[in-house]
């Protein structure tokens, strides 16, 4: 008898309790997947594709710099089969929306919709690999939380991707083989391919609508269950593992404001990413080199930082964005992991609540609900506790104790609701630990 999802997802270094509440999800997909109807053939493969949690590295990626990330316990559970023809239907196994769509390079990409995610990975992988041919009848039902920093649209990306290339044996050609030889270079190019960029030898395209980069392909790729990866990038890098302590979890609460990438905060949200290109630019032109990202730039010489603060001048948007990275990439990231290396969580805390305050004041990217959450979470005696994602909404993360989780989450969550009654029933709390990475069978 083959194994249940709950015994694989266990297998893979997910707990008891997240893997049981999985089965219902997988289920249901399956259910969804029957109901398309004819068109689809061969065997059905399943997915899981977890979200991921910033535990730091606030827009360092796109800039080069460091991130420390893991997936969480909550994700994606979809189930897939080949079709005979070129046809990519998709249904959200919870709303039974359906998106039929085509892998086409020419394939029109709706906007400020879930199909936004799939049709963008259909239209670049039919461009950058000629010859595909095989579609897929893809199901979903997830239990992360939308639009809330935890990465649901880059899961889905990536599921997407996992469907299509496996259902097309992607992994036979050689092509693919030269330009994604590893998960590391997979993580790379999907986040190229949402954010709409170059990679490698394969030329910019439609993207899903933000100017980012790849932690979060990364953190759902090459996530250690148990453990927190640090990573670089520009290109991807693994740079360590590090444990995470024993007898702790990660309590996550959703703000319930919204953290839309296609959406309203879009033109928010890039503009970090205009004064990251401002800084290189500024770089470049008064210093001759030829850098490829503000971190490269940062790290070409001992003067470096310095150099780049003249530059800068006065401009006090340009500088606080500086001093955020420098400080977020260069000092706290290496500091906090080698605290969580050594056990030092009365170290770690300082080094979170530095990197939120960068948040606040470089990137001016957090609003009430996201700075009460965190202060919230610190009052109530959380070692560590910090907003991630792109920011202008989304989610708080807070390093509490296991065997004291609910009382934090009840007592977190009875905070928030007083402090911000109208978003009462829009906000969640959950407790995670650090899960695995993106798995099929």
């Amino acid at each position: 008898m083959s194994e249940s999802p709950e015994q694989r997802l266990m297998a893979a270094g997910m707990s008891p309790r997240e893997a049981a509440r999985k089965g219902g999800l997988f289920q249901r997909a399956a259910r969804a997947l029957e109901l398309l109807g004819r068109g689809s053939t061969g065997p059905t493969r399943a997915y899981f594709v977890p979200g991921r949690i910033e535990f730091m590295g606030k827009h360092t990626d796109y800039a080069g710099g460091r991130s420390l990330v893991c997936a969480t316990e909550r994700g994606f559970c979809l189930v897939a089969r080949a079709r005979s023809d070129s046809g990519l239907r998709v249904v959200d196994a919870a709303s039974d929306a359906t998106a039929s769509l085509a892998l086409s390079p020419d394939l029109e990409v709706p906007r400020g919709r879930w199909s936004t995610y799939p049709a963008t990975v259909a239209r670049r992988l039919a461009r950058d690999f000629p010859g595909l041919s095989v579609g897929v009848d893809l199901a979903f039902e997830s239990d992360l939380p939308p639009a809330a920093g935890i990465s649901s649209s880059s899961a889905l990306v990536v599921g997407t991707f996992l469907a299509l290339a496996d259902a097309n044996r992607m992994g036979d050609r050689a092509d693919y083989r030269a330009a994604l030889p590893d998960l590391v270079a997979l993580a790379g190019y999907l986040g190229a391919l949402e954010n709409g960029r170059a990679f490698g030898f394969f030329a910019a395209d439609q993207g899903a609508g933000i100017h980012g980069g790849s932690q979060d392909q990364t953190a759902i790729l090459c996530a250690v269950p148990g453990a927190l990866v640090q990573c670089g990038f520009e290109p991807v890098r693994l740079e360590r593992t590090v444990p995470f302590p024993a007898g702790q979890v990660l309590a996550v609460g959703v703000s319930g404001v919204v953290a839309e990438k296609s959406g309203a905060a879009r033109e928010a949200y890039n503009a970090a990413a205009a004064a990251t290109a401002e800084l290189l630019l500024r770089w470049r032109q008064g210093s001759g080199r030829d850098d490829h990202s503000l971190a490269a730039a940062l790290r070409s010489a001992p003067d470096a930082p310095a150099r780049l603060a003249d530059l800068v001048g006065g401009e006090p948007a340009l500088r606080a964005r500086l001093e955020q990275f420098e400080s977020e990439s260069e000092r706290l990231i290496p500091a906090a992991g080698d605290a969580l290396a050594r056990g030092d969580l009365p170290a770690l805390g300082p080094l979170v609540d530095a990197s939120q305050a960068g948040a606040e004041r470089g990137l001016q990217n957090q609003i009430p609900e996201t700075v009460h959450l965190q202060r919230s979470a610190r009052r109530l005696g959380a070692a560590a506790a910090s907003a991630f994602g792109a920011g202008f909404g989304g989610s708080v993360w807070a390093m509490v104790e296991a065997g004291g989780s609910e009382r934090f989450l009840r007592e977190w969550g009875e905070d928030y609701r007083r402090a911000f009654p109208s978003l009462a029933e829009a906000a969640r709390f959950f407790t995670t630990r650090p899960g695995p990475a993106a798995l099929g069978w």
